[in-house]
């Protein structure tokens, strides 16, 4: 089993930046692909970026060329840098980890606020 633990959420201003972490509790040296995505109220879950183990990536065209994925495999952690944010932006952000063999985790969450 695997746990992921997520932080850096809050409350930021339009325009300001945000850098999520999401620590694992085994190693993502081998790991097939991690994502990042959000949920808003109302709203479905949705993929905002991700990143597969060859190191090629992919963003939702909302977040395109204002987030960056990106991991630290000696941390056992993914990243989710945010500049530029828009009230929009403000969701719930879960990331995702597919360890191949030891199955598929989702963290549990980190409220990202943007205020106008």
């Amino acid at each position: 089993q695997a746990q992921l633990v997520e932080s850096g959420g809050g409350l930021v201003q339009a325009g300001g930046s945000l850098r999520l972490s999401c620590a694992a509790s085994r190693s993502i040296s081998s790991t097939s692909a991690m994502g990042w995505y959000r949920q808003a109220p109302g709203k479905q879950r949705e993929l905002v970026a991700a990143l597969s183990w060859d190191g090629s990536s992919n963003y939702a065209d909302s977040v395109k060329g204002r987030f960056t994925i990106s991991r630290d495999n000696d941390k056992n952690t993914v990243y989710l840098q945010m500049n530029s944010l828009k009230p929009e932006d403000t969701a719930v952000y879960y990331c995702n980890v597919d360890f191949g063999f030891w199955g598929n985790y989702w963290g549990q969450g980190t409220q990202v606020t943007v205020s106008s």
